[in-house]
């Protein structure tokens, strides 16, 4: 989400806004005055219309342009600026018309330019607005309808950036209410037919007004607005200083499925989408934390730029070895070049798992190109695996050069297919790239600031990966006969645990019963081996909204779909209705492109001013301002956070104070099988590598590394096998501390099994650093799900013979049983 807009002038500022999103503040000398906001929210869609006054505070006249960051759940419909008797509007275009509209503009380059500018990355709406004269005004009428993010508590999170503020009442002690009442004026229209229950906003205000009876639509002034409206609340203090507006919206029932109808455009002709009521559908399927079942279901796919190879191969073993038994996988290192461990992702077993660590090794350094975009394309045209949902962790460290839009058109193609974990290293000028595609496929991006930390990042993301998630997803429809049901957005697949998705389809055709006006839809899924349904009965006549919000959301999608699908001119009906359809709502699509016309050319205010060749004295067929969606290179971010840099410095001292020991001994025949390994089928697409050698260089923190014995946990992890247990061998023995006599003559009894004595021991060792080592919770819930499987292991006589044995008092709530 990045609702945030800036009057810029030809120098550029910068600064942050939610969800690590650039938000661009404005020039000190050019200040927003007074805002006017009114905002409709309906469930998980805000249909926002602002009006921001800015002024000019110099003596001197300033160029001036207007740019907005979208994402790909915004969209932009209505633009324009007035400066006295000048009104510049954006209009959409034809997309080759529009080119040749640009090409006969005068000063596209200030437009390109923002392009090469450091703080700005991603799509950018931008319109150059031309010269605004000193102690002059400029107003900005901006409208745009955006999918609201799901909060962590399952509210409905809209943000308003705190630069959007009147910039008197940001840096202000004291702020009257006279001066609320004259500068800010926002109103927030609530509609759910599921009822709101309450809204928590980060700044002081009065009760929330219900405006219906049942609760399903209510009001909120966060600021005060005049007597003559009816049910007020009022905003007694603006949010503190540097934060932004946080409005969290809450419904009286659970989100497990709502919809919003939204009736058709009667001017449209029945049968196109505009003539028909378009219904959007949230779905957030309920998913328990703990799920029985007997195993974990899921792709995973490791992406290592071959440039972090020494680093990241350590990271890659525990990650490996984490894995649960039945999931599928595949590692790919890219450089120059792209190659994968497999031609395809291979089942999780304890022969891929050996195969896949002894060829750990053959990552070798490129520091030639970057090609993840080659790598991608490869990756998204292997057919997904039925039942197991496929997540990304990409390892980068280089630039990606000149392919950042054709990588997020990619990743935009297949975000409701896939989510990715990215990690950039500190320094990585791909930063905001990981952070865009993380975004936009709903995962994390967790930036590696030292060397110390990937292991344990990675682990926190894995173990996010390996929540219960929910399958096998179906939308069954019960519409009135003579009505049916056509998907604009179709659901997905899966559904990751605390996320959400919302679909769009079109209602069309003629009911045979006139008064029927209830339609149902049920949502079925599958959590394990459990499965959910939901039936949710809505209204198909809701009152109608001009500003058809749901029908501008899905037809972006729509064109979209239309775009990704490959249609081209050449297909002159299916193209020509796109346009029509992109220009219709003012919707921008691949098939459209803006630019800005300048109306009105009488200017009363600075007409004896202007230069011979000011563009307001040339006809109107030159009145073309330049305004174009341009996509902005992606550039490193660069943190000002004092915390961070006293966190990063204290590091450095331990490195400095506790010097890096000397390499451990190899453990190639530690993680090798006992018996010789088999040569790997024909097909793998790397070559035979040779023997496992890695530099067993953990990167953990040097004060962990002061409390416990880290060359022994490199050990007994290297001799973890994929199902979870541990073989009794003199290497785990030697690994545990403990001699070979010892082990035998503590075990419990002749029918306990020397695997299960050996993996009950390495557990309870294991458990000894768990306050130390946060992410050996993956290596213990492993290890005891094997265990429960397990019959007449006796497990109580083994832990009280394990923990005499190694000194511990290891409870015995440690197995989950």
């Amino acid at each position: 989400m990045r609702p945030s807009g800036m009057l810029r002038k030809r120098r550029m500022y910068r600064g942050l806004f939610d969800r690590g999103i650039w938000f661009f503040s404005i020039y000190q000398e050019i200040q927003l005055e007074s805002v006017a906001v009114n905002v409709t929210i309906q469930d998980f869609v805000a249909d926002v219309e602002s009006k921001l006054f800015f002024r000019n505070k110099q003596q001197v006249s300033e160029e001036i342009m207007f740019v907005f960051p979208v994402d790909p759940d915004t969209v932009v419909y209505t633009f324009y600026a007035t400066m006295g008797d000048t009104r510049i509007e954006a209009m959409l275009w034809d997309k080759e018309e529009a080119q040749k509209l640009h090409k006969a503009t005068s000063g596209m380059e200030n437009l390109r330019y923002l392009q090469d500018q450091p703080d700005i990355w991603g799509p950018v709406f931008v319109c150059f607005l031309g010269t605004l004269p000193p102690n002059r005004d400029v107003a900005i009428n901006l409208c745009y309808i955006q999918e609201l993010p799901l909060h962590t508590d399952g509210a409905a999170l809209f943000c308003w950036p705190q630069d959007l503020f009147p910039q008197h009442m940001r840096f202000s002690w004291q702020i009257s209410e006279d001066e609320i009442l004259e500068n800010l004026h926002f109103r927030i229209c609530l509609q759910s037919a599921c009822g709101v229950s309450h809204v928590d906003i980060n700044s002081s205000h009065t009760p929330l007004q219900y405006t219906a009876p049942d609760q399903t639509s209510a009001e909120v002034w966060p600021c005060q607005m005049p007597e003559s409206q009816s049910g007020k609340v009022s905003l007694k203090s603006t949010p503190w200083h540097f934060d932004d507006l946080q409005l969290l919206v809450y419904y009286k029932r659970p989100h497990n499925l709502s919809a919003v109808v939204e009736s058709r455009d009667p001017k449209a002709a029945p049968g196109s989408l505009l003539g028909d009521s378009v219904v959007m559908v949230t779905l957030k399927p309920s998913i328990p934390e703990v799920v029985p079942s007997t195993g974990q279901l899921g792709e995973f796919l490791f992406l290592i730029d071959c440039s972090l190879f020494q680093d990241a191969q350590n990271t890659l073993l525990f990650l490996l070895k984490s894995l649960p038994v039945g999931c599928y996988f595949n590692i790919y290192s890219f450089g120059a070049t792209f190659k994968a461990f497999y031609p395809q992702s291979v089942e999780y077993t304890q022969e891929s798992m050996d195969n896949a660590v002894r060829r750990l090794s053959s990552i070798c350094p490129d520091l030639g190109g970057c090609d993840l975009l080659g790598l991608l394309k490869s990756i998204y045209s292997t057919p997904l695996l039925h039942e197991h949902p496929r997540q990304l962790f990409i390892f980068i460290q280089r630039k990606i050069s000149s392919e950042e839009e054709a990588i997020m058109a990619e990743v935009h193609r297949y975000r409701d297919d896939q989510r990715c974990f990215c990690f950039p290293v500190n320094s990585c000028d791909s930063f905001n790239l990981c952070q865009a595609i993380s975004l936009e496929t709903k995962g994390e991006c967790v930036c590696i600031h030292s060397k110390l930390d990937m292991t344990s990042e990675a682990v926190k993301c894995l173990q996010q990966a390996l929540k219960p998630l929910a399958s096998e997803i179906s939308l069954h429809w019960d519409l009135p006969p003579g009505l049916e049901v056509t998907m604009i957005r179709k659901a997905p697949e899966s559904i990751f645990q605390g996320h959400q998705s919302i679909i769009y389809a079109q209602i069309h055709g003629q009911a045979q019963d006139p008064e029927a006006d209830v339609a149902a839809v049920t949502l079925k899924y599958l959590v394990g081996s459990q499965s959910f349904n939901y039936t949710l009965r809505f209204s198909l006549f809701p009152s109608a909204d001009d500003r058809l919000p749901v029908h501008r959301m899905a037809m972006m999608h729509l064109l979209w779909k239309l775009s990704r699908d490959g249609t081209s001119r050449s297909e002159k009906g299916i193209w020509q209705n796109a346009v029509t359809f992109s220009l219709s709502l003012g919707v921008q699509s691949p098939f459209t492109s803006s630019i800005a016309v300048r109306m009105e050319l009488m200017d009363t205010w600075h007409h004896d001013s202007l230069p011979l060749d000011s563009p307001m004295l040339l006809p109107p067929s030159h009145n073309l301002v330049p305004c174009q969606l341009l996509w902005c290179g992606f550039r490193p971010v660069w943190f000002n956070s004092t915390k961070f840099w006293m966190v990063q410095k204290f590091q450095f001292c331990l490195e400095m104070l506790h010097p890096k020991a000397s390499d451990a001994v190899v453990l190639t025949k530690l993680s090798s099988p006992r018996k010789e390994q088999e040569s790997p089928p024909e097909e793998l697409v790397m070559e035979e590598p040779p023997p496992f050698h890695i530099s067993w260089d953990w990167k953990i923190s040097p004060l962990s590394t002061r409390l416990c014995d880290f060359s022994s946990l490199r050990a007994v992890v290297a001799l973890w096998k994929a199902n979870g247990s541990w073989d009794l061998t003199s290497a785990l023995t030697l690994a545990l501390g403990l001699s070979k006599a010892e082990v035998k003559g503590q075990k419990p009894s002749k029918h306990v099994k020397p695997t299960a004595w050996a993996t009950v021991l390495a557990l309870v060792w294991l458990h000894r650093y768990k306050w130390r080592v946060s992410w050996s919770e993956l290596l213990e819930a492993k290890s005891c799900r094997w265990l429960q499987d397990q019959t007449e292991i006796h497990l109580n006589e083994c832990l009280e013979a394990a923990n005499s044995l190694l000194g511990c008092l290891v409870e015995p709530i440690i197995f989950r049983m």
